[in-house]
């Protein structure tokens, strides 16, 4: 199936893609702040840049987009049409990515929560709320 976007609108739309302070990110910081938490975002120092980190705590979250990051549902299991090879190498690279970064902060002693784009739903933020809640409080 030939791409229906030329090389320069190609690039526009993926230019438009946002890394950061994506929807579900911002639900995510409303609901911790809202639990009366205070939190710094992007952890530079730390592997993989949890998109948000409680020091205090030792705590990290990730707020993963689902298609990107392959999760288990229906978005993540979507896969573009045209050039599959490039995409499939792709998201394998974002998958080995993601669990090394994992493996590398729980050596750090970092407790990690990812909270998956779907999670951020309307009818889920209340267990979303109360996923968070049990996170923050459990001790390490």
């Amino acid at each position: 199936m030939p791409d229906r976007f030329t090389p320069a609108e190609r690039s526009r739309v993926m230019r438009a893609v946002k890394s950061g302070d994506t929807a579900p990110e911002l639900i995510v910081r409303r609901l911790i702040h809202a639990l009366g938490y205070r939190y710094r975002l992007h952890g530079s120092d730390l592997p993989g840049k949890p998109d948000i980190i409680l020091p205090r705590l030792g705590k990290a979250v990730f707020v993963h987009g689902c298609f990107w990051h392959r999760h288990a549902c229906p978005a993540g299991e979507s896969t573009p049409a045209t050039r599959l090879d490039y995409w499939q190498a792709k998201f394998d690279r974002n998958v080995t990515r993601d669990r090394s970064n994992l493996r590398r902060l729980r050596r750090l002693e970092w407790s990690v929560l990812v909270v998956w784009e779907c999670q951020t739903g309307p009818r889920k933020i209340a267990a979303l709320r109360q996923r968070l809640s049990r996170f923050l409080t459990i001790k390490s």
